[in-house]
């Protein structure tokens, strides 16, 4: 029978205000922290923050729940269940910078500003990059897309309804990440070759984001 999950999505609208502070919250601690952005070389290139349009949640409700295997949602589960009604995306240049972004969101969670509400993810097919972030205590996980990106679940509190989805990413793998979403949302591509081709604009990515790391490197000890 059909369910336009109304009940869900009612819910989500009475606390979306909830979201939308913890949010902006986010992005203006991110914006205000002087050790990440410095007048020359900032380590944050530009942050994008979003909420989950309530017209919009029923097409996620219905993705979720499309596994056969998948739990249902009810209003006791919602909030658990749905983690990425709130969103703040972290861009910076090259891989090098990544360390301090991360080591920033770790102490915040560590003086108890924020509480993750599940281990954090490191998305990526490269086994060089796999190395770098294991190293950094991060889950690594491989997605058949090649999707590359890393995930923090924040929460104000550990038993708030409350959950803001933290993307790290470099500009190169924006730019896959943007064309894989316009393509492959709300309906993936059908289409072999579009997937082919994603997965070899995920190794350039890939490649660019190498050789940002070494321009920089060189460029900071040219004697090097």
């Amino acid at each position: 029978m059909h369910n336009d999950f109304s009940d869900l999505i009612e819910m989500y609208r009475k606390q979306i205000h909830l979201f939308k502070q913890f949010k902006n919250v986010i992005v203006d601690c991110f914006v205000l922290e002087p050790s990440l952005n410095t007048t020359t070389n900032p380590t944050i290139h530009s942050i994008k923050a979003r909420l989950k349009d309530p017209d919009h949640l029923a097409e996620k409700i219905a993705r979720k729940l499309s596994d056969p295997d998948a739990e249902p949602i009810t209003t006791d589960n919602f909030f658990s269940r749905i983690t990425d009604l709130s969103g703040v995306r972290v861009l910076h240049l090259y891989q090098d910078q990544f360390p301090k972004i991360h080591e920033f969101i770790d102490r915040k969670i560590r003086e108890g500003d924020w509480y993750l509400a599940e281990t954090p993810k490191a998305y990526s097919w490269d086994p060089e990059a796999r190395e770098f972030f294991e190293k950094l205590g991060l889950e690594v996980k491989l997605k058949e897309s090649h999707y590359t990106s890393i995930h923090y679940l924040i929460k104000p509190k550990p038993d708030s309804i409350v959950c803001c989805e933290i993307q790290v990413r470099t500009l190169f793998e924006e730019i896959w990440g943007e064309i894989d979403h316009t393509i492959n949302y709300p309906s993936p591509s059908q289409s072999r070759a579009c997937k082919e081709q994603l997965r070899v604009l995920s190794k350039l990515v890939s490649t660019g984001t190498r050789l940002a790391d070494s321009i920089f490197r060189v460029h900071s000890d040219p004697q090097g």
